[in-house]
C-alpha cells in the first residue's frame, strides 16, 4: 500500500493546479479576496449510508461527493469557485480505485470550474469523502426563509429518479437512466444563476420533496396548496412509484423556488431560453397547512421524505 504522501499525489495528480495565491500542499489554502459575498458549505459521501462500493464505482462515488455540495451552491444562486477535500480510505483501497475516484470528482469540477485548493487524508473502516466548497454571489442569496404567500411553487428536472435507482440497485439492476441519477446526480448551478434574479425562496431537493417542502414552509411561515398530477415524473418513475412515491424520494437533488406572481412569466422565459426544465406544481397559501390533492381532486396526507437519523424507510 502507498504511502499518505504518494496518496496524495496521485489524488492531487487528476486535478489542474489551482490559480490561487497558495493551493495544496501547504498546512492551509489561501484564496484571493472577491468584492462578492462567499457562500460556504460542507457535506459527507459515507460509505454504506450515501452509497455502497458493490453499487457504486469509484468514479462515481468523486461524481457524487462533488455533486451533492455543488448542489447546496445551486440552491442558493451561487456560482462555485473553491473547494478542498478530507478523504478518509481505509489502508488496503487499491490506488487505482483512489485515480477513479479523482477522475470522477475532476470531471465534474472541471465542468462546473471550481477548483481544489486542499484538503486531508486518513485511514478508516469505510470510505468517507467530505468536501467544503465555496462560491460567490453576483447578488442576494436564495433563502428558504424568503417565499410568501401567493408565490408560485416551482421545481426542475424530474423527481423520484433516484428513489427508483436505489431500489433497483437493491435489486441487482446496474443499468437505466434511474440508476444514473442515483449514482451520478446533475447539480443545477446554471438554473440557480437564474432563478437568484427572479425567485423569492429556493432550496434543493436532497431528502425528498415533501420533506424539504416542509423545511421551506416552516423557514417562510407559509402553507402550500400543490396537485401531484402536476409533479414532473419520467414515465418509469410514474408507472413504478406514483406521484405520492415520488414525492417522498431523496437524493433528486433538484431545485425547489419560489416565484413572485409578477416575475412567473419572466422566469418561465429565461429558463426556456437556457434549456432548463421548471414545472409549475402548486403555491404558497397564508394559512400554515397543506393542502395535496390527488387526481380525483381528494385530499392526501403529505409522505415523509427521508431522515438519516430515522433510517432509510422513506426509500
Amino acid at each position: 500500500m502507498p504511502g499518505e504522501f504518494e496518496l496524495i499525489q496521485r489524488f492531487l495528480s487528476h486535478f489542474p493546479r489551482a490559480r490561487v495565491p497558495v493551493g495544496p500542499g501547504d498546512d492551509c489554502a489561501v484564496l484571493a479576496p472577491s468584492r462578492e459575498a462567499t457562500c460556504v458549505t460542507t457535506d459527507a459521501t459515507v460509505e454504506d449510508v450515501h452509497f455502497t462500493r458493490a453499487t457504486f464505482s469509484a468514479a462515481d462515488i468523486g461524481h457524487k461527493a462533488l455533486a451533492v455540495n455543488l448542489s447546496d451552491l445551486a440552491a442558493m444562486g451561487a456560482t462555485p469557485r473553491w473547494f478542498v477535500c478530507a478523504l478518509a480510505l481505509p489502508r488496503d483501497y487499491p490506488p487505482r480505485e483512489l485515480s477513479a475516484l479523482a477522475r470522477g470528482m475532476a470531471t465534474l469540477a472541471r465542468a462546473h470550474r471550481i477548483a481544489l485548493v486542499g484538503g486531508n487524508f486518513t485511514s478508516a473502516r469505510e470510505v468517507s469523502v467530505t468536501l467544503t466548497v465555496t462560491g460567490s454571489l453576483a447578488r442576494a442569496p436564495l433563502l428558504r426563509s424568503g417565499a410568501r404567500p401567493g408565490d408560485a411553487l416551482y421545481v426542475s428536472g424530474t423527481l423520484g429518479d433516484a428513489r427508483l435507482g436505489f431500489q433497483q440497485l437493491q435489486r441487482g439492476v446496474t443499468r437505466g437512466s434511474a440508476v444514473r441519477r442515483q449514482r451520478r446526480p446533475e447539480p443545477r448551478v446554471a438554473l440557480g444563476r437564474i432563478a437568484s434574479r427572479f425567485a423569492s425562496a429556493g432550496m434543493d431537493v436532497s431528502d425528498g420533496l415533501a420533506q424539504d417542502l416542509g423545511h421551506l414552509c416552516e423557514a417562510s411561515r407559509v402553507g402550500v396548496r400543490m396537485e401531484l398530477e402536476r409533479l414532473p415524473l419520467s414515465p418509469a418513475v410514474r408507472a413504478a412509484l406514483g406521484p405520492e412515491g415520488a414525492l417522498a424520494g431523496g437524493e433528486d437533488y433538484e431545485l425547489l423556488l419560489a416565484v413572485p406572481p409578477s416575475r412567473e412569466r419572466a422566469f418561465e422565459r429565461a429558463c426556456a431560453r437556457a434549456g432548463e426544465r421548471v414545472t409549475r406544481i402548486g403555491e404558497l397559501t397564508r394559512e400554515r397547512g397543506w393542502v395535496v390533492l390527488n387526481a380525483a381532486g381528494r385530499c392526501v396526507p403529505p409522505a415523509p421524505g427521508f431522515d438519516h437519523f430515522r433510517g432509510r424507510a422513506s426509500r
